[in-house]
């Protein structure tokens, strides 16, 4: 399912690595060793696929660079050396190999055309994706955890197949909006943040409020909705302490890999 990069399909321009800044600096690879702690997690949880699914964060103090995994590395293997530093024409200005096709065309229109999205996550978690292929609004907000992103999704109906063009990334990216969660409408979900922490957390509750919203239908009973004045204080109360709380869930995340997978900072 996974296709390797060819850089002849994407757009011809760009700076040769010997034209950039250093990209060794504390601040990008303190942002690879959270990337790769992501990775590392995902794969602990499930929320990944074979080698096809990608993870991307624009590189601090690079506004025209994104870090993403290598083609060809499943997610229990990428350490934070491993993530290639690419730039949004196909050139790979550190790290060995190239992106998955997929990657490329998806996640650098998306750090191109949507600047607040420092980051995108995208996968076929399973909760997340089985409600992306059913009909009508994928969250019915039914649960405290879905709350958190009451008001921040937006479904993608448009499934065009692989995106293998800079057109299919583009149209991803132009069906964002105000949103930070996309249902991508037969396929999966693209988490969009500030900051990995971020992304990472809102990616985990909503794999998880998907899985208790599946289990709820399962039971064949109605799921019945928070009342909206409810659901939109909940949502409020929720995006005051997000920035923190992700904060420390990545951090709680480190210190297990750092007794379990210790290799993840390499």
């Amino acid at each position: 399912m996974a296709h390797a990069f060819n850089r002849e399909t994407a757009p011809q321009a760009g700076a040769a690595a010997s034209n950039r800044p250093a990209l060794d600096g504390e601040e990008v690879w303190n942002a690879r060793v959270e990337l790769a702690a992501c990775f590392r997690f995902a794969a602990r949880l499930g929320m990944h696929e074979g080698i096809c699914n990608h993870f991307s964060a624009v590189v601090p103090g690079h506004d025209d660079l994104f870090l993403v995994n290598p083609y060809g590395y499943a997610f229990s293997e990428i350490t934070a050396s491993h993530l290639l530093v690419c730039d949004f024409h196909g050139n790979v200005l550190s790290g060995s190999g190239v992106p998955e096709a997929t990657a490329f065309f998806i996640h650098a229109r998306m750090h191109l055309n949507v600047p607040r999205a420092r980051v995108a996550f995208h996968t076929h978690m399973p909760y997340a994706t089985a409600l992306s292929m059913v009909e009508g609004e994928p969250l019915v907000f039914a649960g405290q955890t879905a709350l958190k992103f009451y008001g921040r999704t937006v479904v993608d109906h448009d499934y065009n197949g692989l995106a293998l063009d800079s057109t299919e990334g583009d149209r991803i990216a132009a069906s964002v909006g105000d949103a930070d969660i996309v249902f991508m409408k037969h396929h999966g979900v693209m988490v969009l943040g500030r900051t990995i922490a971020e992304a990472w957390d809102d990616l985990y509750y909503l794999e998880r409020a998907c899985e208790v919203q599946c289990l709820a239908m399962a039971t064949g009973r109605p799921v019945l909705p928070v009342k909206t004045e409810i659901a939109e204080a909940a949502a409020r109360q929720m995006r005051e302490g997000d920035a923190e709380s992700a904060r420390l869930h990545l951090e709680s995340m480190k210190r297990i890999l750092d007794r379990e997978e210790p290799a993840y900072r390499t």
